[in-house]
């Protein structure tokens, strides 16, 4: 089985990344995809993040509908800050039967060359790269790389920051989220 890991802190989880996830699921060889909840970006800041727990609740209220989509709290056991090389060593070891690939955006492929060991990540595992609107280039290393996969899929242009943003101005962002989201974020009176 060949399993997608699309990384993120998903805080909140909205329906730009169930579109892509969806896509890569229905038109791509990829079986499933995980929705791996970080606790901690080393290239973020902590404290604008919800609790673990309730980004993973969040992401499980929105996957639930769907068969190929998966929560994953994988890496809340594993040593902080992670990094991306650590997880798939522990998972390549916990299910050796499986392969697993990464799910990016353009813009993060852009920096993929300050990643830890991504010779590595590279060299052993495909990349799934969706479109992102960006001024940047992609370093010539990867051009044509054949361990990276570009994907077709929809432009999504929304931002979890663009959300809590709005949220705390008192928008109504309800369109932005799937419906289970919407309804826990209001019930728990997030980013307000």
């Amino acid at each position: 089985m060949k399993i997608g890991l699309f990384f993120g802190s998903f805080n909140p989880i909205h329906i730009g990344h169930l579109v892509i996830a969806n896509h890569l699921a229905e038109y791509s060889d990829l079986d499933q995809i995980w929705f791996v909840v970080t606790p901690h970006n080393p290239f973020k800041k902590k404290s604008s993040l919800l609790d673990n727990h309730q980004r993973l609740e969040m992401v499980y209220r929105a996957t639930k509908d769907y068969t190929k989509l998966k929560p994953s709290n994988i890496e809340f056991n594993l040593p902080q800050p992670n990094y991306t090389i650590h997880t798939l060593t522990y998972l390549q070891e916990k299910y050796p039967k499986y392969d697993f690939a990464l799910i990016m955006g353009e813009d993060n492929l852009k920096g993929f060359h300050k990643w830890k060991n991504y010779e590595l990540i590279i060299e052993n595992h495909d990349l799934y790269v969706y479109p992102r609107i960006s001024s940047e280039t992609i370093a010539t290393r990867f051009d044509g790389h054949e361990k990276i996969h570009h994907v077709k899929a929809p432009i999504m242009e929304l931002s979890s920051t663009f959300i809590r943003k709005s949220i705390k101005e008192g928008k109504n962002v309800r369109p932005m989220l799937p419906e289970f989201v919407w309804e826990y974020l209001d019930e728990m009176n997030f980013y307000k």
